[in-house]
């Protein structure tokens, strides 16, 4: 019986190069994370801890609208709004202009992305199962900023094809992860105004369907929306990924072959928001959240011997990689795989240990299941830095003994015989 088959290799030119642009600007954006979260960290535990703390509850807004938040909630709640905002425009832009469009190319990734939520997540209900079990989804999320931050320095001759399927990966997991939160963490839902925010979301979705670009009309819609979300209950940033959704991501002059590249409304705003994103929403997040006062040795010590915190180190760096490459490997055992030349499941492995980094949205998981600045808070803090640290220590080894491949490989990308502008590879 002929068995469909399912694509790992590179892909296009034009999807490299597309990726390739992506990549650049979150790893900045993912060092700028790191350099927030180290900041929080230093702050939070100096003796100017208390003007930390002061400046992370420092309540400014319209109490009339009920945003009269904290500066750290804004973040949480506003700035990551623009985060998956920019997340759906990415997956988006997969599903219908890019490579991802045929499905053989998108089962993979899809796939290794709903194992690599659906395993962590046991494993950490097995080790709090009887106790506090509402905080199961903390070690699902993969933060492809600071795990393309450890590859800016470690993995920097990564091929197009692992690339690729990184960076889908961690979209996917971003569509899941904020499913988790719109129907897990929604505790008090409001009916009207949510049907209300249809109004403003339904007006913002004719305005770019009819490709209108004016920022005076679009940005109102879109912060009418967000305000509804958030009065509804339903967690803020879901009003972000709805209103990526609604942009139109190709033209009428770009029909929606794979690989073409589709100059639209998304790509427009996926140039304009990605560095806000990437730059300043991310970071300024991390700088509100990742403060924990840790308390010395006797506090660290009772931090990690939480069931909390014991769960979510093991959900991340045994679940998430266990999660990803069972469901890669009965996708291809099930299909027929193809890799690049050069390539091998230890390759698959390294990514896999790579996307055991969880940090934006795994703390802000945290924050919903048991509060802001609570004592369990600051141990699911802590249990997420030290995971995704040795996460991507462990996956910093794997790929750094595999870089020799990888700049063979990437060497050979870059051959272009022809000088036609495309590398070889592509026309192959």
């Amino acid at each position: 019986m002929h068995r469909r088959r399912i694509d790992l290799s590179r892909g296009s030119w034009a999807e490299a190069r597309r990726i390739a642009d992506v990549l650049r600007k979150e790893t900045i954006g993912g060092i700028l994370l790191l350099i927030g979260a180290v900041v929080a960290l230093i702050w939070a535990n100096s003796p100017w801890s208390g003007q930390y703390h002061a400046l992370t509850g420092y309540r400014i807004g319209p109490a009339a609208l009920h945003l009269d938040l904290t500066l750290a909630t804004w973040a949480a709640d506003g700035l990551l709004a623009i985060f998956f905002f920019v997340a759906g425009l990415e997956l988006k832009r997969e599903f219908v202009a890019g490579d991802l469009r045929d499905p053989r190319r998108a089962a993979v990734p899809v796939a290794a992305a709903v194992g690599g939520v659906i395993v962590p997540a046991v494993v950490y209900l097995v080790v709090n199962w009887g106790g506090a079990v509402k905080g199961w989804a903390i070690p699902t999320a993969t933060d492809i900023a600071f795990a393309l931050a450890v590859l800016a320095v470690v993995g920097r001759s990564l091929p197009s094809g692992l690339r690729t399927f990184l960076l889908t990966l961690a979209v996917v997991d971003d569509l899941l992860a904020i499913t988790i939160i719109a129907v897990f963490y929604t505790a008090d839902l409001s009916v009207l105004p949510l049907l209300a925010a249809l109004l403003p979301l339904g007006a913002f979705t004719v305005l770019v369907q009819r490709r209108v670009r004016s920022w005076w009309l679009l940005l109102p819609l879109a912060f009418a929306a967000w305000t509804l979300v958030h009065a509804s209950g339903v967690h803020a940033t879901v009003a972000g990924i709805l209103l990526g959704f609604a942009v139109p991501v190709l033209t009428p002059a770009h029909p929606a072959s794979p690989g073409h590249s589709a100059h639209g409304l998304a790509e427009h705003f996926e140039h304009r928001f990605r560095p806000l994103s990437a730059g300043f929403a991310v970071p300024v997040f991390a700088l509100f959240a990742a403060g924990v006062t840790i308390g010395g040795v006797d506090g660290l010590r009772s931090a990690l011997t939480d069931p909390v915190a014991i769960g979510v180190i093991l959900g991340l760096v045994v679940g998430k990689p266990v999660g990803i490459l069972a469901a890669t490997w009965l996708t291809a055992r099930f299909t027929r795989a193809r890799m690049d030349a050069g390539l091998a499941w230890i390759d698959v492995a390294g990514l896999a240990v790579l996307s055991g980094i969880g940090f934006t949205v795994s703390l802000l998981i945290g924050e919903l299941a048991f509060g802001f600045g609570n004592e369990r808070d600051g141990h699911v803090k802590i249990a997420v830095l030290t995971g995704s640290l040795v996460a991507a220590l462990i996956a910093a080894v794997v790929l750094r003994v595999r870089n020799r491949v990888y700049r063979r490989i990437q060497q050979a990308e870059q051959v272009d015989q022809d000088r036609d502008g495309i590398p070889d590879v592509y026309q192959s």
